[in-house]
C-alpha cells in the first residue's frame, strides 16, 4: 500500500487548549490521528503564522498519539477567513505548489475544521482535482480509555470520534451514479412530455438535450422541418430548467414571421413613446419581459438584420435600447432560437447575419420530423387521444379496427406527414370530435387518412389520379398494386366510346385466345370488384 497523507487546515477554536483537560474533549486534528483504520504516514497542517503556538501544540499531540505519523506545518495567509476569494485564493496557491506525487501517495483532504468557507474550498479544489485526493470528515464519537490509547499526559481518558472518507469519484458509486442516471431520465420525460420514443436516434437527441439544458444559459439553436415540435420541445427545456432552480423568470415567445419592420424591434425590444408613429406610450419588450427566464425565439430566420444585430449585442452582453431610448435596459435571459431553414444559406445569400449565428450556434439540434420517426406514431396518437379527453372532458378512444388500419396508414409510404405532428394531432382531433359515441371506428379513419392523402398530394398529383374523385374515403383501403392497375383502368375506360370498347382495349391480348370474347362483362366484373360500375366511372369524369 502506498503511504497515507493527510492535510487539513488547523482549527483555532476546536483544536484549541493547552492544559492536560484538552484531553477530555474532542480535537478534530487529535482525532483524526486516533482512528485505528487510518494509518498516516504524514500530516500537512496549514495554518497562519499566528497560530504558530497552537500549531506546535497539536504537532506534539499528534506525535504522541500517532509516533509513526510525520507533521509539517506549513503556512497558509487570508486576510479574512470568510471572503471566499481570499481563502479560495490562498487554498489554490498552495495546491498549485504543493508537490503532489499521487502515484507513490495517497491523500485525505480533512474538512472538518476551519470555516465553512474554507471548508466548501476545500471541497471545491478537492472536486476539481486541484487536490488530487479524497474527503475525510471526523466527528466526536465514543471515548476510548487509557488502555486503548498510548499513555497520554495523566493517563485520562481521550476523545477519539469517528470518521468519513468521501470520494469525489463519483463513477465508482453504483447507486450514486443510477441516481444521476434516474434524475436524466426524468428530465428527459419532461422534455418529450412523458411520451417514450422508439426510435433511438431521438433518444440521444433527448438526453443530449437535457445534458446541454441542465449545464448552461448559452443559447440553444433548434432546427427542423414545420411542426416537428420545436415550440414545444422549447417550453419543456423551460420547464426542466425551472423544476431544477435553474432558472426563475418566465418564458416568452414569439414567432419572428409574424413581425416585421418597427414592429418587430418593439415587440423585441420596447419602445418610448414617440419613438414612431403610433408609439403613443411607453412599451415593455419581450427582451425585458423575459429577464431572469428563457427567450424563444421561433423563425428567428425571418427577423430584419438591424434587429438580428440589436439581439446580438442582448445576447452577448444583456444590454439593449429600446426605440427611441437613450438609456440601455438591463435584462439576463436564455435564449432559444428556432428554425425551420438553413441558416448558413441564409448567411450566404446575405439575409441572416454571421455573427449573430456563430454566438446561437454554440448548441444546436435539429429534430427529425414525424415521417423519421414512424415508430413513435403510435405513443403519439395515445397522447393526442388523452390530450383531446382531457381538453374536451369526455373519453374518446379508438376500437381495434380502426386503431390498426390508422396505424398501417400512418406507417407506409406514402404518408409523408408533412405538417409532422401538427397533422397528426389535427387527424385526431377531427376523428375525436366526430365520435359521438365516444369511439373512432373504422369509417372515421377512412374518411380522415383520404382526406390526409388529398392534403398531402402536390395539386397536379390529384388531378391527375382517377382514383380519388371516384372512391373517395375508400381509397385508404387498397393496396399500392390495386390502385395503379386501378387507375389505369379508369384513364381508358374514360377514353372509350363505351363498356366494350374499353374491354376490348383493356383485353386485347388474351381476348385472341379464348373463343368467345365478352370483353364487357369481364371488364364489369373487375369494376364490380370495387363497388364500381360504368355509369359511376363515366360520370366522374
Amino acid at each position: 500500500m502506498k503511504p497515507l497523507v493527510a492535510l487539513g487546515l488547523l482549527g483555532p477554536t476546536l483544536d484549541a487548549g493547552r492544559d492536560q483537560k484538552r484531553w477530555n474533549r474532542w480535537r478534530p486534528t487529535v482525532g483524526l490521528h486516533l482512528q485505528s483504520d487510518l494509518a498516516i504516514s504524514r500530516f500537512e497542517m496549514l495554518h497562519q503564522r499566528r497560530f504558530d503556538a497552537l500549531a506546535e501544540t497539536i504537532a506534539e499531540d499528534i506525535r504522541q498519539v500517532s509516533p509513526g505519523t510525520a507533521v509539517t506545518s506549513r503556512h497558509i495567509e487570508f486576510a479574512d477567513p470568510w471572503d471566499f476569494e481570499d481563502v479560495y485564493g490562498a487554498l489554490w496557491g498552495f495546491a498549485a505548489g504543493y508537490p503532489w506525487k499521487p502515484d507513490e501517495e495517497d491523500y485525505l483532504v480533512h474538512i472538518t475544521t476551519g470555516t465553512h468557507v474554507a471548508q466548501i474550498c476545500l471541497f471545491l479544489l478537492t472536486e476539481s482535482r486541484h487536490f488530487p485526493a479524497r474527503l475525510v470528515q471526523t466527528q466526536p464519537g465514543s471515548r476510548r480509555g487509557p488502555g486503548d490509547l498510548p499513555e497520554v499526559g495523566d493517563g485520562r481518558a481521550s476523545v477519539t470520534g469517528s470518521h468519513a472518507i468521501i470520494d469525489l469519484d463519483l463513477s465508482k458509486y453504483d447507486k450514486l451514479a443510477s441516481r444521476f442516471a434516474e434524475e436524466r431520465a426524468a428530465g428527459a420525460a419532461v422534455l418529450t412530455a412523458g411520451i417514450p420514443t422508439r426510435n433511438a436516434a431521438f433518444a440521444a437527441l433527448i438526453q443530449r438535450i437535457e445534458q446541454v439544458a441542465a449545464a448552461t444559459r448559452a443559447p440553444i439553436l433548434l432546427g427542423g422541418p414545420t411542426g416537428a415540435g420545436k415550440t414545444v420541445l422549447a417550453r419543456r427545456i423551460y420547464e426542466l430548467k425551472k423544476a431544477r432552480n435553474l432558472v426563475d423568470g418566465p418564458f416568452v415567445e414569439l414567432n419572428c414571421a409574424t413581425v416585421r419592420g418597427d414592429a418587430a424591434g418593439s415587440a423585441l425590444f420596447g419602445h418610448r413613446k414617440g419613438a414612431f408613429t403610433g408609439a403613443v406610450n411607453d412599451r415593455e419588450g419581450l427582451l425585458k419581459r423575459a429577464d431572469s427566464g428563457v427567450l424563444f425565439l421561433d423563425e428567428i430566420g425571418e427577423l430584419g438584420l438591424d434587429e438580428q444585430a440589436m439581439l446580438l449585442r442582448a445576447v452577448e452582453d444583456k444590454i439593449f435600447l429600446p426605440l427611441g431610448a437613450d438609456k440601455p435596459v438591463l435584462s439576463d435571459f436564455q435564449l432559444i432560437a428556432g428554425s425551420n431553414r438553413d441558416l448558413r444559406t441564409a448567411v450566404r445569400e446575405g439575409r441572416f447575419r454571421e455573427d449573430l449565428l456563430a454566438r446561437i450556434d454554440l448548441w444546436t439540434f435539429t429534430l427529425p420530423g414525424l415521417a423519421a420517426r414512424r415508430e413513435d406514431i403510435e405513443p403519439n396518437l395515445d397522447y393526442e387521444l388523452e390530450r383531446f379527453s382531457r381538453e374536451h372532458g369526455r373519453k374518446v378512444a379508438m376500437n381495434r379496427e380502426a386503431r390498426e388500419r390508422f396505424l398501417r396508414f400512418a406507417s407506409a409510404s406514402e404518408s409523408t406527414w408533412s405538417a409532422n405532428f401538427r397533422d397528426l394531432g389535427s387527424a385526431v382531433t377531427r376523428m375525436a370530435t366526430l365520435a359521438v359515441s365516444g369511439r373512432i371506428d373504422e369509417a372515421l379513419v377512412r374518411e380522415e387518412t383520404a382526406r390526409l392523402l388529398g392534403q398531402w398530394r402536390p395539386p397536379a398529383e390529384v388531378d391527375d389520379d382517377p382514383l380519388v374523385g371516384i372512391l373517395g374515403a375508400k381509397i385508404d383501403q387498397l393496396d399500392l398494386f390495386d390502385r395503379v392497375q386501378l387507375a389505369e383502368v379508369i384513364r381508358v375506360c374514360r377514353r372509350s366510346r363505351s363498356l366494350s370498347d374499353a374491354g376490348r382495349t383493356l383485353f386485347a391480348v388474351t381476348r385472341l385466345a379464348r373463343k368467345t370474347a365478352n370483353d364487357a362483362d369481364r371488364l364489369q366484373k373487375y369494376l364490380a370488384r370495387f363497388d364500381l360500375h360504368w355509369d359511376d366511372v363515366r360520370q366522374a369524369d
